[in-house]
């Protein structure tokens, strides 16, 4: 009888053990799920969040909360502001911010003011240092599709409460396909010019503030196909911010067509969780 009761007293402990064991399991992986970064994805000009959608896919598939929030496109110091309160905004937790074209200089901005930003991420992207414009830098090695004369690049159009002499500016449609979206079928870059958002011509002129890549960790994508950013010129921007760098045989637009090399450096910068 005593034996009897001792089997089943040795029975129950062990089935506490092995349920406080899931139990633990299921906490440590909860803890895991909690502790991965924020994905903040800022796009550029000429261009909206829909771009990040397959990389967004990726990254939702491989567990990362994800936000793609408008980029204003009205200039560097205020749609810096306007990324760095919504990155502000988001729960306690590390944050990974990432720009594609103009959304790096915007990155380069809005992160001296993100305290929970761990690591940057450029794609295709502007990374300029204080005193620089995006002017500079796509004119500074020869290869951009938008250098030359602007009337064969741009249609300027008024907007409301512009700066004197300032005006949005879109891509002439039968430019975009060959400077943008170069590894793309054409059908898809028709609808992508014809969508496209523009940027206020001010913007391009502005000088950037002090870089956060100067004291954040950051990563590169180069895409050496880009028409718009020479990758000569990514080459130079990402190794004097230290960037941890890859290069993909793609268009500007590399997160549109080459989705999964993106995600997979925005992974890497995340830590590989």
């Amino acid at each position: 009888m005593i034996r009897a009761h001792a089997v089943r007293f040795a029975i129950a402990v062990l089935l506490a053990l092995g349920a406080l064991s899931d139990s633990t399991a299921v906490a440590a992986h909860a803890q895991r799920a909690q502790t991965k970064p924020t994905i903040v994805l800022v796009h550029g000009a000429w261009a909206d969040g829909s771009s990040w959608s397959g990389v967004i896919q990726r990254l939702q598939q491989s567990g990362y909360t994800v936000f793609a929030p408008p980029n204003p496109l009205r200039g560097i110091a205020s749609d810096a502001a306007t990324i760095a309160a919504f990155v502000n905004s988001l729960p306690a937790g590390p944050v990974v911010l990432v720009g594609h074209s103009y959304g790096g200089a915007v990155i380069t901005n809005a992160a001296t003011s993100t305290p929970n930003v761990k690591a940057l991420v450029f794609v295709n992207a502007f990374a300029p240092d204080q005193g620089e414009t995006l002017l500079q830098l796509v004119a500074a090695k020869p290869g951009s599709a938008l250098g030359g004369n602007p009337a064969n690049v741009f249609n300027p159009v008024p907007y409301p409460g512009a700066p004197a002499g300032d005006a949005d500016l879109y891509i002439k449609q039968t430019l975009f396909p060959s400077a943008f979206a170069n590894d793309l079928p054409a059908r898809t870059a028709r609808v992508l010019a014809s969508t496209q958002r523009p940027l206020a011509g001010s913007a391009a002129a502005t000088p950037s503030g002090v870089p956060a890549w100067k004291t954040i960790p950051s990563w590169y994508l180069v895409g050496t196909q880009d028409h718009v950013i020479p990758p000569a010129e990514q080459r130079i921007m990402a190794t004097r911010a230290k960037a941890q760098t890859v290069e993909v045989k793609a268009s500007h637009l590399s997160m549109i067509s080459h989705p999964a090399d993106v995600a997979k450096l925005i992974v890497a910068a995340a830590g590989g969780s």
